[in-house]
C-alpha cells in the first residue's frame, strides 16, 4: 500500500470517531452510528493495508 492510501485510511478513521463524539454529545443516535460504521470500515481498511504490506514482507525474505 501507498503512504498516501495508509494516510487517507487513518484520515478517514479519524472523522469517522470525530462524528460518533459529536454524535455522542449531541444525543443524535444516528449521527453517532453513522460515525461508528465510518470509524470501523476505516479500520478495516487499515487492516487490509497491514496485511497486504505483511504479504509483500514475506515474498521479500523468502526471496531475497
Amino acid at each position: 500500500m501507498s503512504t498516501g492510501d495508509k494516510i487517507r485510511h487513518k484520515a478517514e478513521e479519524m472523522k469517522g470517531a470525530a462524528k460518533e463524539k459529536f454524535g455522542d454529545a449531541t444525543d443524535n443516535e444516528s449521527l453517532q452510528a453513522e460515525g461508528a460504521a465510518e470509524r470501523r470500515a476505516a479500520q478495516a481498511r487499515q487492516a487490509g493495508d497491514h496485511l497486504h504490506d505483511a504479504g509483500r514482507n514475506a515474498r521479500d525474505a523468502l526471496s531475497g
